[in-house]
């Protein structure tokens, strides 16, 4: 014990930054489970795509849109989400696929969506950063509303 403590005094800016990174990811995990709705990566949300015929909803604001998105994706941003869930009500019954820019945003939007009463909803975890990251197609044309 005593010479743990002469190492945190000698390295004491190592040992901050350890403690930030514990409590950075104690508080990722927290939320995340807080949130309550499961996070795919990049294949996983093409299997939920192709084979389970998810619906996939992008939440990014226009100007972001513009740059690309997930092909086939409906774009509701997500400061208008609570006003447009009626566009979604078509798709009630089957498992929703969520995205942003990293995956925090969509985060939340999935959140409202369980709590709205949407029970297969699902965060692209890393959002369409990691998407494109796995090499995976962007759609450029037009968006659905």
């Amino acid at each position: 014990m005593e010479r743990f403590l002469e190492f945190v005094l000698r390295h004491w800016a190592l040992s901050a930054a350890f403690v930030l990174i514990l409590v950075a990811l104690v508080v990722h995990e927290f939320t995340r489970r807080r949130y309550g709705v499961p996070e795919v990566g990049p294949l996983q949300a093409t299997a939920l795509m192709s084979h389970d015929d998810a619906v996939v909803l992008d939440v990014r604001e226009d100007r972001e849109v513009a740059a690309g998105m997930l092909p086939n994706a409906l774009h509701i941003p997500l400061g208008q989400l609570e006003q447009r869930l009626d566009e979604l009500e078509p798709y009630r019954g089957r498992k929703l696929l969520v995205y942003c820019r990293s995956g925090h945003r969509s985060q939340r939007a999935a959140a409202r969506l369980r709590k709205a009463g949407f029970e297969d909803v699902y965060n692209l975890e890393g959002g369409i950063l990691a998407w494109e990251n796995a090499n995976l197609p962007v759609s450029r044309g037009r968006k659905r509303k």
